[in-house]
C-alpha cells in the first residue's frame, strides 16, 4: 500500500526543534513526510535536518525546482498538513490566504485535513487579531489546536507552549483516519472528566479506585480531532495532556462537582467518564491515623458524595445540552445499566463490565453505550479511541 503522504510545515518560532520529534513519530509510523519549513524557521533548525530525517528534499521557495511545480503540487498530493509550530505571523498568513512562500502555498493548494499547532506567548496567542485568525481558520474546515499552558521562552509561563509532540500526533493520527469529514463537533464546546476520585482518610491514605482515565483521555483525543473545544477535567490519573484540551485538575469528588459545573456553564456536551467515589470519610484525621497493639482500627464512618451526573443530567445549564453517562458494572451488567440510565437522566450510558483484570488501566474496552430513547449500541472488544469515536458518532447525531 502506498504510504500516506503528510507534509509537515514549520515556522519561525523557537518550538521548531520538537516538531523533529513529530517528524520522527510520523516517519517510524509509516507516513511519507516532506518537511515545508519557512525561511524564518531554518535559524533554529538547519534544512538539511529535516532533509535527513525525512529521506525527502527540502525546500523553503517556489522558484526550486519548477518544473514540477511544487507550490501546488505538494499541497495537491497531501493527504495531511500539519503545521507545528503555528506562529502569530503563520496563523495570518493562512487566515488571510497569503501565498508568499512555498508553505503558504501549499496551505492554499491542498484539499485534505489540515491540522494547525500554535506555538507563541502568552499575549501573542490572547491578541483579538490572533483569536480571529484563528476563528477564521476553524470556520473553513481547519483544525487549530489549542497551545499547551508552560514554560515558554524565557522566564515566561503561560498558555502558549507547543503541545507535547507525541500527543500531536495522537491528533494527526485520527484526522487522518478520518479524513475530510473529520470536523463534526466543529464549534462545540465538550467537557469530559477522567480519572478517579480519592477521598482523604488522613495526611497519608485515601479511597480509592482502580481508574485510570484513559477512557476520557481517549474521548478528549477524538473530540479535538474532529473539530470540537474541549475542557478535559482530570482527577489523579498521572497521564499527560492530551494536545489541544484544556486541563483542568481535581481530586476528590467535591472538586470535581465545582469543576465540572463551572466548565459545564456553556458546554454543548458534558461526559462524565470519571469513576466518581460514591462516599467519602466523614472526619478526615489531620494525622496518620496509628496501629495500636492489641486494638482493632475504630469503624470510619462514612457519608454520601454528591451525584454529579444526575445533578448535571437534572440542571442543565443550556438548552439542548447533551449529558453522557458511564457505568462500570461487576453483575447484571445491561440490567443495572438500563435502571442507571432511567435513574440519572441523561441521554446516554456507557456501561462496560470491570473487574481487577477488565477496562482498568487496559488500552482496550468494549461497552453497550445505551440511549435515553431505548437505543443499545454494542462495541466490541478493541481501542478505546473505537468506544471514543462510536460516542462522539452517537452524540452528533442527536444535535438538533
Amino acid at each position: 500500500m502506498e504510504k500516506p503522504k503528510v507534509v509537515l510545515g514549520v515556522s519561525g518560532g523557537i518550538a521548531a526543534y520538537k516538531a523533529c520529534e513529530l517528524l520522527r513519530r510520523l516517519t517510524e509510523s509509516g507516513h511519507d513526510v516532506r518537511v515545508v519549513p519557512t525561511e524564518a524557521s531554518l535559524n533554529f533548525v538547519g534544512a538539511a535536518t529535516w532533509s535527513a530525517l525525512s529521506g525527502n528534499p527540502v525546500s523553503t521557495e517556489v522558484w526550486e525546482s519548477v518544473h514540477e511545480v511544487p507550490h501546488v503540487r505538494i499541497g495537491q498530493a497531501a493527504d495531511l498538513v500539519v503545521v507545528a509550530p503555528a506562529t502569530a505571523d503563520m496563523l495570518a498568513r493562512a487566515a488571510h490566504g497569503l501565498a508568499d512562500d512555498l508553505l503558504t502555498n501549499t496551505l492554499l493548494t491542498a484539499r485534505c485535513p489540515v491540522v494547525f499547532a500554535p506555538a507563541m506567548h502568552t499575549e501573542m496567542w490572547e491578541h483579538p487579531a490572533t483569536q480571529e485568525n484563528v476563528a477564521t481558520l476553524r470556520r473553513r474546515g481547519a483544525v487549530v489546536i489549542e497551545p499547551a499552558v508552560g514554560r515558554l521562552t524565557g522566564v515566561d509561563t503561560g498558555k502558549g507552549r507547543l503541545p507535547d509532540p507525541g500527543e500531536i500526533f495522537e491528533v494527526c493520527r485520527r484526522v487522518l483516519a478520518r479524513g475530510p469529514g473529520a470536523r463534526d463537533l466543529a464549534g462545540r464546546h465538550v467537557v469530559i472528566s477522567a480519572g478517579g476520585t480519592r477521598e482523604p482518610l488522613d495526611p497519608v491514605r485515601y479511597l480509592g479506585n482502580r481508574s485510570s482515565g484513559k477512557q476520557g483521555y481517549a474521548l478528549a483525543r477524538t473530540a479535538v480531532a474532529r473539530g470540537a473545544r474541549v475542557t478535559l477535567i482530570e482527577a489523579n490519573t498521572g497521564l499527560p495532556d492530551p494536545a489541544g484540551a484544556d486541563v483542568v485538575r481535581a481530586g476528590t469528588a467535591v472538586q470535581l462537582r465545582e469543576a465540572v459545573l463551572k466548565a459545564s456553564a456553556d458546554a454543548d456536551v458534558v461526559v462524565m467518564a470519571a469513576a466518581v467515589a460514591d462516599f467519602r470519610p466523614a472526619a478526615y484525621a489531620s494525622g496518620k491515623i496509628k496501629k495500636k497493639d492489641g486494638q482493632e482500627p475504630a469503624p470510619i464512618t462514612l457519608v454520601r458524595n454528591p451525584d454529579i451526573l444526575a445533578e448535571v443530567a437534572a440542571d442543565r445549564a443550556r438548552p439542548g445540552q447533551l449529558v453522557v453517562g458511564f457505568a462500570a458494572e461487576t453483575d447484571d451488567v445491561l440490567a443495572n445499566g438500563r435502571e442507571k440510565l432511567r435513574r440519572k437522566g441523561c441521554d446516554l450510558l456507557v456501561v462496560n463490565e470491570v473487574g481487577e483484570r477488565k477496562t482498568f488501566g487496559s488500552e482496550e474496552n468494549e461497552a453497550v453505550v445505551l440511549g435515553s430513547d431505548g437505543g443499545e449500541t454494542a462495541v466490541p472488544y478493541g481501542p478505546k479511541e473505537a468506544l471514543a469515536d462510536t460516542v462522539w458518532d452517537l452524540v452528533t447525531a442527536r444535535f438538533g
